[in-house]
């Protein structure tokens, strides 16, 4: 896996550090309830279907679409094959759902494979069906919001191999082509897995267009189809406007392994011609400034060097060969006041200025073990100072050591971290190589959720107690994921929802809303100002804002499919209804 060179960069002005809790509110949720003339076309796991995979693509999948540009309106398919169109203008006088395509087939009427039909709303005036069985269907829908009653018009239909999930789709228009790109989802058995679950799990990048044919009679065909793999099902993919790149956050690397059914081949770098005794640098460090010395073939010269130091990384090469060194920094640095220097002809120097003085660092570059750390005296005298009640427990006895040892079982679910290896990656959509990786860490992934409708989704991740917004911005080269908003404590809140299924939040950022499989609702409001005079009882001092939890109880023993949030409505659909809460006014 590409190692980490970015880094996510919290807005702090977006952070309430005095945050308490919230109060619950025993204002009731108005719940309107609008029964469907035909159940939710929902397709349940098969014994062979037994992974963690195919339970977050299959079971947890959400069934009901929200349309951004006019977000009161959302769609769903039923099982007779219809796509139907929910729309509210009144809650008092809530309408059926209306029907505007109709699949060739119902889903589960096929024999064979098959996962859940699934719909992406491409653009105002287009949209993207899979039936489930492997097709893909391009629709032109016309302006949603002023042609209600009109059927959208296939405009493609092909059937793609085996069955996929649409996962996102965009369309955008270059010297009069119109083109659409499109990220499906596959779930595959994997001969060669052997140790693993005997699955593997690809994402296809399709991009097609109208550009054959002259005038009215262009066609739509595919132009190119990009494929990636990985071991596990990604928590967030979408391809970038243009379609210059795609970005996904995923538990375990993904890569781009063929082009239009051509399997790529890695390019051959030639190594450097350096003695193969490790290690290849050697570093020591102050609480000022960090040193390292990089050994370099016989004959380099000052001309030879490629150097190139930012902030948080540090690319060291010589010539046209691979890089020597090439990561991200364990800690900022000041480029300007950074120097290197060539010593006898055999080894680079590099003296680092910390930008922040006293903390030291654990290593030179994050994951390259090829160097070797060399302490001064007084780093050794330090140490052996910290280490000495190990030897001489008489002279200095340890009070810590009868304290228990942490026992694991007393963690919540909320310490709990994801795997290391989970990461936010960006792929050049040109290179196929990954552009930007930033190791996610303990950033447990929350939800997505489409905040601007001319932008890509934005994401939510847990930032110790707190779940923060990031809004991707690929034309930004250094800051492509903008911190845009801040839900207190509702990274720790979630942790204690056992039941909870789905997670999304407001365009306007207003409020959160947590789904469990049945029945419940958690709306988590953003602080407002209160009509009384309080005081904290504790500190003594005035509060201004209050941060309100609600909860709602739907009348249904149905489990919960599909869940989606407008700034004024939260939708939640169930197998043969579809339930909408006013939760602003």
């Amino acid at each position: 896996m590409s190692l980490p060179n970015y880094s996510l960069k919290v807005n702090r002005e977006l952070l309430d550090p005095s945050f308490e809790s919230y109060r619950l509110s025993l204002d009731s949720i108005p719940v309107y309830n609008v029964e469907l003339d035909a159940a939710v076309a929902e397709v349940k796991l098969k014994d062979s279907e037994y992974t963690l995979d195919h339970m977050r693509a299959i079971g947890m999948h959400n069934y009901l679409q929200i349309d951004p540009w006019y977000e009161e309106s959302v769609y769903f398919v039923d099982n007779k094959g219809r796509v139907l169109n929910f729309t509210v203008t009144l809650d008092t006088a809530l309408g059926k759902p209306r029907e505007v395509f109709h699949l060739e087939s119902a889903p589960g009427s096929c024999e064979g494979e098959q996962v859940c039909a699934s719909l992406s709303l491409t653009s105002a005036t287009w949209a993207a069906v899979s039936d489930g069985t492997g097709t893909l269907i391009l629709l032109r829908t016309s302006n949603r919001g002023e042609s209600s009653h009109l059927k959208w018009e296939p405009m493609f239909s092909k059937r793609l191999g085996e069955p996929f999930l649409i996962v996102h789709s965009l369309t955008h228009v270059h010297a009069y082509v119109h083109t659409v790109e499109v990220l499906l989802l596959r779930i595959q058995k994997d001969p060669s897995d052997t140790k693993g679950s005997g699955f593997s799990v690809s994402l296809e990048w399709v991009t097609v267009d109208n550009s054959v044919g002259e005038g009215e009679e262009k066609k739509y065909e595919v132009r190119k189809k990009r494929m990636m793999k990985g071991k596990c099902v990604p928590h967030y993919a979408a391809v970038e406007p243009q379609g210059k790149g795609v970005i996904l956050a995923s538990e375990k690397p993904f890569t781009f392994t063929e082009v239009d059914g051509v399997p790529l081949e890695e390019p051959h770098v030639e190594d450097m011609e350096v003695e193969k005794s490790d290690p290849i640098y050697f570093w020591q460090q102050t609480e000022e400034d960090v040193t390292a010395c990089v050994r370099l073939p016989e004959g380099t010269t000052k001309d030879d060097i490629r150097f190139k130091l930012t902030m948080d990384c540090l690319r060291v090469g010589v010539g046209d060969y691979a890089p020597l060194l090439d990561g991200q920094l364990f800690a900022p640095v000041d480029p300007e006041a950074s120097t290197w220097t060539i010593k006898d002809d055999k080894s680079l120097e590099v003296i680092l200025q910390k930008r922040s003085e006293g903390p030291l660092w654990s290593e030179f570059i994050l994951g390259d073990h090829r160097g070797e750390y060399l302490f001064s005296d007084e780093q050794k005298s330090q140490i052996q100072q910290r280490l000495s009640y190990l030897t001489a427990e008489d002279l200095n006895p340890n009070p810590e050591k009868d304290k228990p040892p942490c026992n694991a079982q007393e963690l919540e679910d909320c310490d709990m971290f994801p795997e290391d290896s989970s990461a936010l990656m960006r792929f050049d959509g040109a290179t196929m190589k990954p552009t930007h990786v930033v190791s996610l860490g303990s950033h447990l992934f929350l939800f997505s959720v489409s905040i601007d409708p001319s932008e890509m989704p934005a994401f939510c991740l847990r930032h110790d107690v707190d779940a923060l917004l990031w809004q991707p911005r690929p034309d930004q080269d250094n800051d492509i994921w903008e911190h845009i908003a801040t839900f207190n404590a509702l990274g720790y809140v979630q942790a204690s929802k056992r039941d909870k299924k789905f997670s999304t939040c407001s365009p306007n950022f207003s409020y959160a809303a947590l789904g469990e499989c049945l029945r419940r609702v958690f709306i988590y409001r953003q602080p407002s100002p209160v009509d009384t005079v309080l005081f904290n009882r504790k500190q003594g001092r005035q509060v201004g804002q209050v941060a309100k939890q609600q909860v709602a109880n739907l009348d249904t023993n149905n489990p919960v499919l599909g869940f989606r949030a407008s700034n004024e409505r939260l939708f939640i659909l169930t197998a043969n209804n579809m339930f909408v809460l006013k939760v602003n006014n």
